[in-house]
């Protein structure tokens, strides 16, 4: 039974690089607070079909990775490179239902294996193929996540996500939601610092006491 005070629900996407720039300020969050707080990463698709994808080399992620991606990562102590593809991301986000529900000591693994297969290495996040030898390379079922796939489980869940976000008028991400004992608290947009997280997060447990 879950013993915390503040959920933080993270909408976000693998195709963006400040989603996984705010991994480790959570992970600072989280460190702190303890079971206090609890962080559920939730999907959202910046750009699902039939919206067209970014190019891959066109000018608009060159200014903002120059501009904002790379002066985050070298602050955050991150490796970040331009990837040479842009592909969808429903499948990812499909994988990560997958091991939310087959085996969740292990969703923060794989969501972190993703975000940096695509940042590093250009991870093809809508092959099939390579999401399932992401898993097995983690020791995942990469039969069981390849029936899920095909089945299209869990793209009802990832879609649900996303309503919800839209419910919630979040537009950009990664989008924080916070809620106080299940009561909606907040909402940030956008990559975080630590600082104000943390901040944050103390002011509503201050309300609590």
């Amino acid at each position: 039974m879950s013993t915390a005070r503040i959920t933080i629900d993270v909408f976000s996407d693998f195709v963006c690089p400040f989603c996984y720039l705010e991994e480790p300020e959570l992970a600072a969050l989280k460190a702190r607070f303890g079971e206090a707080v609890g962080i559920r990463w939730r999907a959202f698709e910046l750009r699902p079909e039939p919206a067209p994808t970014l190019e891959p080399d066109g000018d608009y992620l060159h200014d903002i990775w120059n501009r904002a991606v790379y002066p985050m990562a070298e602050e955050r102590g991150m490796t970040l490179r331009l990837p040479r593809i842009q592909p969808r991301s429903r499948l990812a986000h499909e994988a990560m239902a997958w091991a939310q529900h087959s085996d969740p000591a292990m969703a923060d693994t794989l969501r972190s294996a993703l975000f940096r297969g695509f940042f590093e290495d250009s991870l093809d996040l809508a092959d099939p193929v390579a999401l399932v030898n992401v898993a097995e390379g983690l020791t995942l079922d990469g039969t069981s996540l390849e029936q899920a796939l095909a089945e299209r489980r869990y793209r009802e869940q990832v879609l649900a996500d996303q309503q919800a976000a839209q419910a919630l008028g979040i537009q950009g991400v990664p989008g924080l939601r916070f809620s106080l004992n299940d009561e909606h608290a907040g909402i940030l947009e956008g990559a975080q610092p630590r600082r104000q997280l943390l901040l944050a997060v103390e002011r509503l447990l201050d309300l609590m006491d």
